[in-house]
Formats: structure tokens, C-alpha cells, sequence
């Protein structure tokens, strides 16, 4: 198969499938051309005459103008997150038949439920409490025969006025809700409706007390607290104090504070044992100062959280490339007391392989005014690129251990390749690729623009 000529307008395209574009703009309205033209009807060719074969270096350039660019490789499918940016889970609960054990823990149940269910539920509660316990003394009323002997005066009712429904309705909404006896009012000739009255009284406390808890503790949650606790958009890795770390960035937008903060960090990625079990969410610890006591905070402003890439890291023998090619996902917890209420709260989120940025450093936020420190948090998902290694931690601990102080530095990183490539002379060149053979580091790609 034939290769039409390159173009720099398009790809080569096998010759095979070349064939004259039709351009509508161009045909409309244009002459009639000779026969095997590009518009259709243009031309007439006698029968049995073959047509006039195009010339394939102008169909080549004809069809390069028209085809797209060159086509960009295919991207690698987005891990679907575990845990969104915004904290919420993506996880949801399917086929689950027992479903009575939800009633066993029935306050919860109603904690959880939407705005819109819980008011629902508020409503009906009082409502056919009420509903009940009027029906109930409408039914007594009408077993005692009161509604028979409205009109007679020397007739002791066990309710006074209570001539319907309706009236026993209100009757049951005043001695629950304790409004207050009018002209309808219980008697002591009725020992039924006195046993009746002291059921509904305590049931009416039982249900405020309930429904009255449910509505506090819904409102009082610390779930909106969480909102105001913010994540850097990105985590970063690049060198501090000579080892190789994995940060993110971590503030609180109110002037009330969290007390007793700590965070915590899961690696998230699936996982296959020696026995050949696949486990598709398995999770691993990031040690995130647990040991030291670093993992308390004190979250008065923007803190960079850091998880040091050492041997008992997931991420020991990682480099750049491995990073980039690896698919996992960090989910970082912040934990805490809500300063006005003491009630417990947490925000999460989560950072995807494409979220990682290598060679970057987090922007200050932090400056000293007059008399205070002042936080901007429009740089406060900025970062900056920085020289760093592009190998893993455990090949630049190795070199660390095998090279000298000056040439510990030599370790190249995408900073250093465009210092070289920018005017740095041919004996520094060839110093820096003799340490990255020494050192088995394998140079960056090229280098990315500011985030």
C-alpha cells in the first residue's frame, strides 16, 4: 500500500483511502469542470469512457487541507474517585434486605434523612398523634352516650362542650400541647378519660422530646463546619530538608477554630496477594507525623501537611515516571471539635495520580503586617516548581549514602535540564550525565508551566 506525500498540514494518509474532498462553499455556484472533478454533476463523459485518473500529489495536498491535525494518543481512562473533592463518598449501599435494622436504630435514621423527609416526619408525628388520641376520646364520648344528651343539663359528660369530632380533635391538640383548657374541660366522673388523659400526657412529652432532639441535633451538625475547612486543589513532591515528601495544604476560612485537629492520610489502590485474592480498594496508611505528634495541629492558618517518602513508604521505590504511570488515589481526613459547639467534625478529600504535581513547592499565603499575620488565600492552591529529583527516594537515599555533598545536587530534575539547555557549558553537561548514570536516576520530561 502506496504512501501519499507528508504534509504539515496533516499526516500521511494511505493512498488507498486518498479521495478528492468536496468542499459545498467551493462547488456552489462554481463552473463545470472536466470529468473526475471533486464537485458532484460537474462535467459530462461520453459512455464507456473511463475517467480521467487525478493526480495523486494534488489529491494528497487537497485532502492534507482538509483533514485534522495529527491525532493525539489516547488518554488513559480517569480512575473513578473514591472519595470526591468535596468530601462526599462515592460509594452507595445496594441490595440490602435487612432492612429492619435501620428501625433499630430509628434516631439516627431520622438524623440522616434529608430536610424535606425530616419535616415530613415532624408534621405527621404531631398530626396523627393528635388524630389518634381525638378519635380515641371521640370514641369514649360516644360509648359514655354524651353526644346523645347534648341538650340535657343534668347529664355529667365525660368532656364538657365536646359535641363532635372536630371538638375532640381540639380537645386532644390542648392536652398535648398544653394550651390550656377552655370551655372544653375534662369531668371527675370519668375514670376512663383520666386514665386517657395521663397516656397522652406522657406520650405528648415523649413524642416532643423525640421529634424536638431530632430537629436540634439535624440542625446543630457540624457537616456545614467541614465546608469552611479547605484542601490545596493539588498535593505536591519535591525535596525538604533532603528527603523527598509528599505535601498538601490544609486551612480553616472562619476565626473560630478547630480544636484537637489532626489529619490523617489513606493510599487507596487496588492490590493483588501472593495467593492471587484481588482487592480493588485495598488501604494503606500514609504516616503523616503520627509517631512525632506532627498529625495534632494547631489550625490557626494554612498549614502544609507532610508525609516524608521513606522505606516504610508505598511510594519508596516511585520516581517521576513511575508516579505518573501509577493509578491510586490519597484521601487526606481532617478531624476535629467545633470550637462553639464541641460537637466532632470532619472534612475529607482526595487527590488522583493527575493531581500530583512532582517538582512543585506550595506559595507562601503568610505575611507580616503591622502588629498580625495576614493570610491570602487567593495563592492558596498555588504552587511553584522547584529543583527536584525525578528519581525515587530509595535510588536518591543510595546516592545521598555514594556521592559527595556537591554532587548529591547534580541529581537531575527538570530545573537543571533547562539550566543546561539554556547556557550551561559542555564539561557541566557531561558532569551531570556522568552523576545520573552513577545514580540510575532517569532524566524529566519536559517541564510543566505554573499551577
Amino acid at each position: 500500500m502506496s504512501l501519499a506525500s507528508p504534509s504539515p498540514a496533516g499526516p500521511l494518509i494511505p493512498q488507498t483511502f486518498i479521495k478528492p474532498l468536496q468542499d459545498p462553499r467551493r462547488c456552489r455556484g462554481a463552473p463545470r469542470r472536466a470529468a473526475g472533478g471533486g464537485c458532484p454533476g460537474s462535467g459530462r463523459r461520453s459512455p464507456g469512457a473511463r475517467p480521467a485518473r487525478p493526480d495523486a500529489a494534488a489529491m494528497a495536498q487537497e485532502n492534507a487541507a482538509f483533514s485534522p491535525g495529527p491525532e493525539e494518543p489516547p488518554r488513559r481512562r480517569g480512575r473513578q474517585r473514591y472519595v470526591e473533592k468535596d468530601g462526599r463518598c462515592n460509594v452507595q449501599q445496594g441490595n440490602v434486605r435487612e432492612t429492619y435494622r435501620y428501625l433499630t436504630d430509628l434516631f439516627t435514621t431520622l438524623v440522616d434523612l434529608q430536610w424535606r423527609l425530616s419535616l415530613l416526619f415532624f408534621v405527621l408525628a404531631y398530626a396523627l398523634t393528635w388524630l389518634f388520641f381525638g378519635a380515641i376520646w371521640w370514641l369514649i364520648a360516644y360509648g359514655r352516650g354524651d353526644l346523645e344528651h347534648l341538650e340535657d343539663t343534668a347529664w355529667t359528660p365525660c368532656v364538657n362542650n365536646l359535641n363532635g369530632f372536630v371538638a375532640a380533635f381540639l380537645f386532644s391538640i390542648e392536652t398535648e400541647t398544653t394550651i390550656g383548657y377552655g370551655h372544653r374541660v375534662i369531668t371527675d366522673q370519668c375514670p376512663e378519660g383520666i386514665v386517657l388523659l395521663l397516656l397522652q400526657a406522657i406520650l405528648g412529652s415523649m413524642v416532643n422530646a423525640f421529634m424536638v432532639g431530632c430537629m436540634f441535633v439535624k440542625i446543630s451538625q457540624p457537616n456545614k463546619r467541614a465546608a469552611t475547612l479547605v484542601f490545596s486543589s493539588h498535593a505536591v513532591v519535591s525535596l525538604r530538608d533532603g528527603r523527598l515528601c509528599l505535601m498538601f495544604r490544609v486551612g480553616d476560612l472562619r476565626s473560630s477554630h478547630i480544636v484537637e485537629a489532626s489529619i490523617r492520610a489513606k493510599l487507596i489502590r487496588s492490590r493483588q496477594t501472593l495467593e492471587g485474592e484481588f482487592i480493588p480498594l485495598h488501604q494503606t496508611d500514609l504516616s503523616v507525623g503520627f509517631d512525632t505528634g506532627d498529625d495534632r495541629l494547631f489550625l490557626v492558618s494554612p498549614l502544609v501537611i507532610s508525609h516524608e517518602i521513606d522505606a516504610a513508604s508505598p511510594f519508596w521505590e516511585a520516581s517521576r515516571r513511575a508516579l505518573e504511570r501509577d493509578d491510586f488515589e490519597i484521601v487526606v481526613i481532617l478531624e476535629g471539635m467545633v470550637e462553639a459547639t464541641g460537637m466532632t467534625c470532619q472534612a475529607r478529600s482526595s487527590y488522583l495520580v493527575d493531581e500530583v504535581l512532582w517538582g512543585h513547592r506550595f506559595t507562601s499565603v503568610l505575611t507580616l503586617e503591622d502588629g498580625f499575620y495576614e493570610v491570602d488565600y487567593a495563592s492558596f492552591h498555588e504552587t511553584f516548581e522547584v529543583p527536584t529529583p525525578s528519581c525515587s527516594a530509595r535510588e536518591l537515599a543510595e546516592a545521598a549514602a555514594r556521592l559527595d555533598a556537591h554532587l548529591y545536587w547534580s541529581i537531575p530534575s527538570r530545573l537543571d535540564e533547562k539550566v543546561e539547555e539554556e547556557g550551561a557549558g559542555e564539561g557541566a553537561g557531561e558532569e551531570a550525565g556522568a552523576d545520573k548514570e552513577q545514580n540510575g536516576c532517569l532524566p524529566p520530561p519536559e517541564t510543566e508551566s505554573k499551577v
